[in-house]
């Protein structure tokens, strides 16, 4: 080989490395971020979002035309590209792993690498950044509100999750929580399905219900969490929930939701649902008992709320409640409390930290009775009005367990 010829090819190898350092915005773009675009799986997005938004949705054709798009959303920091939104979307981890996929870490990596890249680059170009703003119907965008973006979270799934379902298990943790006597029968003769409480907490059980097909997306009201405990499929604890409780009305709520998450059945801000409570609840061995229950109490719905009497009058906020069906052969009523504290209250603070308990003292009993079974028909209803029976204002020192429970009979009860 000639020096010449040496020298020619040479200049060619440092040419192509510098061209590979030193690509152009254009380059980058369609090196890296088409590919994105053009990828039939999920983004990093859905780490965190089950529905309503992926990185694809904010990609137009052109490299000009995305750069444009996402500027005049707000989404790139012309003059500090490195701290965009959209990087500081795409980097973001997700507090919960409970996505509809769960997506490699390598996968964020790049994509936050490619478009870091390729914003830097872009805005450098004065043409670019200060061309003219686009067409509001030519953003590229995701087709539903950020609200519903938003509701769409896997954190906020597993925050609702906590209020409704979580905050229900202690009628289920008996049998269903590994640990405990009854559970190891039931699992030796049942199997492992039988441990749908995850000791790992929350999270760990939403997981669980979700991807061992405990809840039916395409049927909510048919998932085997609502049809086991209302024994509608043969349920070895017999019946724990009835249609229209309390119960029911957190689980069906929250099994709903998720249904409607998934399957990207919000697409407006009127009807996101509010799942997220204002109380914090404490599962409690505390039982009250209505003893002595009138004949048109029998076999229907009882629903009891306690307030606390605070020195001059009754708390607004309700301290305890609990439903369940009264029994009319026995005339009786009974059934353990889920105490209730305002979300960041001193007190809810207090029973984080250790036993929930009710202090003795002076409480207000409200009782209502779905006497027309309006519960049943109408699942979500509240009951209201028209099924308060009346009040008794009681003092207990509350000591727990079912063999010590607080007992009122049911003529004090009154309008």
């Amino acid at each position: 080989m000639t020096y010449a010829r040496t020298i020619l090819v040479f200049a060619a190898v440092i040419l192509l490395a510098t061209r590979g350092i030193a690509e152009t915005p254009k380059e980058i773009f369609e090196r890296r971020i088409v590919p994105i675009f053009q990828s039939p799986n999920p983004s990093s997005c859905t780490e965190c979002h089950l529905s309503g938004v992926d990185l694809k949705q904010y990609i137009l054709p052109s490299h000009e035309q995305t750069f444009l798009s996402l500027r005049d959303q707000g989404l790139i920091d012309l003059r500090s590209p490195e701290k965009s939104k959209i990087l500081r979307f795409i980097g973001m981890k997700p507090e919960t792993n409970s996505g509809a996929a769960l997506i490699p870490e390598s996968v964020r990596s790049a994509e936050l690498d490619a478009f870091r890249k390729w914003i830097i680059e872009s805005c450098k170009d004065d043409k670019l950044t200060s061309a003219a703003p686009l067409n509001a119907a030519s953003l590229a965008k995701p087709g539903v509100p950020v609200e519903v973006i938003r509701h769409a979270r896997a954190d906020n799934l597993l925050a609702s999750f906590v209020d409704n379902v979580w905050a229900q298990r202690f009628r289920c943790v008996g049998c269903h929580l590994p640990g405990s006597s009854e559970n190891a029968k039931l699992v030796e003769k049942h199997g492992e399905e039988v441990n749908w409480i995850q000791p790992q907490g929350a999270e760990a059980t939403m997981r669980y219900l979700i991807s061992n097909e405990l809840i039916n997306v395409t049927a909510p009201e048919k998932s085997k969490l609502l049809l086991k405990p209302l024994n509608e499929i043969k349920h070895g604890g017999g019946q724990k929930m009835l249609v229209g409780d309390l119960g029911y009305k957190a689980f069906r709520s929250w099994i709903e939701d998720y249904a409607n998450v998934v399957k990207g059945g919000y697409a407006s801000i009127s009807v996101l649902p509010n799942l997220r409570s204002e109380f914090d609840a404490f599962p409690s061995e505390i039982w009250l008992k209505l003893k002595d229950t009138p004949a048109d109490w029998g076999d229907k719905l009882l629903q009891v709320t306690m307030y606390a009497w605070d020195n001059s009058k009754w708390e607004s906020d309700p301290i305890a409640q609990s439903d369940r069906l009264t029994w009319g052969k026995g005339k009786l009523w009974q059934h353990n409390l889920l105490l209730l504290a305002r979300k960041n209250s001193e007190r809810a603070r207090e029973w984080r930290q250790g036993k929930p308990a009710l202090p003795k003292g002076r409480y207000l009993i409200r009782v209502h009775v779905d006497a027309e079974a309006v519960a049943a028909r109408e699942w979500r209803r509240q009951l209201g009005v028209s099924e308060f029976v009346g009040e008794v204002a009681i003092e207990s020192n509350w000591p727990k367990g079912y063999g010590r429970m607080t007992v009122v009979e049911a003529d004090q009860v009154r309008r």
